[in-house]
């Protein structure tokens, strides 16, 4: 269940947070550039990042004024303004003294308030901090006015469409559910008119001076590669801030919980607890079958209503016992056939298989898809994108066939089944050709 989103009073502005867990120590993350408390929930990488944050934490998640769920501003909100917000969420939520996690842009207000209020800060902890964006004759790995223009022209003019963080968070690329996720995340969080605020602001930012006078322990993590923060700035910053740990992080994605994000986890509950848990069992390798009754609109308009309705009925029950019968999971039924998961590849072809010939007997045709790779556990629920290509190969099959990727086929090896090769084949939304082959039948 997603957490409920109150409103904490700053000065004229109600800014929206939720609370989420009951550890014994209070978390609160300060967002990037943009954030919207509801809609992130939506996405299952954020949820599990935050409830790994909250199964050791009483986490408190805000939208800073003007973005989110909070409340629309007419100015540019200021580095004081979001320290207010802060103040205004820890008061709403009796917070007396609290951790504050802050990502890119949040890490600047989060590190100015840690500074500015050294009681209420019990730690700081920084991801990918943004220190001073532009250039400057002691800053020569900020950019430039000219290039950040065109970037602000960029942004703006592209706002609300599919685009430019999937090309900044490379591993997001071939998850085809992403793109229209991120666009409406975009369009809920801040207006054009926001965003261009928000970005004139940035431009501004310079907290340098300030960082000697951090006096809580600090924890600040970088990625190697980070696309859009030069690491270079949470050097600088672990050289200044007194007594600060600093890890860098392989990989190069710019927001920790889009992608895989149990590294950064790790260090956050090892800093704030002083042990660290190992990353939850979210994630399986699994076969995952597809399988789709051939034609079933026409079939339906030959039979009836009536009849179509007990084909199908006796088609789920045989479908579901032969993938019990393979030590299979049914995920859900999609309609005109089913989603299942295995944990050997082989079971899983010759469980196709075998539906495929039961229901040739009631007059009937299927075809089936399988690929073999790591599946994120969804409660009863599977996704990832071993699902997505699965789907995708189901697609390309042709009556009758059972249709596998090379994954598949390289892990069967020696178990008897042979395979007819149908060649490289594009899959929509998967990057790349994939070499796919069709089952041959049993004997």
């Amino acid at each position: 269940m997603k957490p409920e989103t109150r409103y904490a009073r700053s000065g004229d502005v109600n800014v929206a947070y939720q609370v989420i867990g009951e550890g014994p120590i209070d978390l609160v993350c300060a967002p990037g550039f943009i954030s919207h408390v509801e809609h992130m929930w939506e996405r299952p990488a954020i949820a599990r990042f935050y409830e790994r944050l909250a199964s050791f934490s009483r986490l408190i998640i805000f939208d800073k004024r003007g973005t989110g769920a909070s409340d629309p501003v007419s100015s540019t909100p200021t580095l004081e303004d979001r320290m207010d917000d802060v103040r205004a969420v820890m008061d709403a939520t009796g917070s007396e003294r609290a951790a504050l996690f802050g990502v890119s842009e949040g890490g600047t207000f989060a590190a100015l308030f840690a500074a500015t209020y050294p009681g209420r800060t019990r730690a700081l902890i920084t991801y990918a901090a943004l220190l001073r964006l532009m250039w400057a004759p002691d800053w020569t790995f900020g950019i430039t006015p000219d290039f950040y223009s065109a970037i602000q022209t960029w942004v703006f003019d592209h706002w609300g469409q599919e685009g430019y963080l999937r090309d900044l968070e490379p591993e997001l690329a071939a998850d085809p559910t992403f793109p229209e996720w991120w666009a409406r995340y975009q369009r809920l969080s801040a207006s054009p008119g926001m965003v261009k605020a928000l970005l004139e602001m940035n431009g501004q930012i310079d907290i340098r001076h300030v960082l000697p006078a951090i006096s809580a322990p600090t924890l600040i993590l970088h990625r190697q590669n980070d696309l859009v923060v030069s690491i270079e700035q949470s050097r600088y910053m672990a050289r200044v801030v007194p007594g600060a740990r600093y890890v860098e992080l392989p990989g190069q994605a710019h927001v920790p919980f889009l992608t895989a994000a149990d590294d950064v986890l790790q260090e956050i509950e090892e800093f704030l607890t002083g042990t660290r848990s190992g990353p939850d069992p979210d994630r399986v390798l699994a076969t995952v079958m597809f399988t789709d009754i051939v034609s079933s609109t026409d079939r339906l308009a030959s039979v009836g209503d009536r009849r179509w309705v007990d084909l199908l009925d006796t088609h789920n029950e045989l479908a579901k016992r032969e993938i019990s019968r393979f030590r299979g999971r049914t995920i859900k039924s999609t309609g005109d056939g089913f989603l299942a998961t295995f944990d050997g590849p082989g079971r899983a072809v010759r469980c196709a298989q075998s539906i495929g010939a039961e229901i040739r007997k009631l007059g009937m045709e299927m075809k089936a898809g399988l690929h073999c790779g790591e599946c994120e556990l969804l409660g009863d629920d599977v996704g990832g994108i071993a699902v997505h290509i699965a789907a995708r190969v189901v697609a390309q099959a042709r009556p009758g066939e059972v249709l596998v990727s090379s994954t598949v086929k390289d892990l069967v090896a020696g178990s008897g089944i042979e395979f007819d090769a149908r060649g490289r084949q594009a899959l929509k939304g998967v990057p790349g050709e994939w070499e796919l082959f069709a089952a041959k039948a049993q004997a």
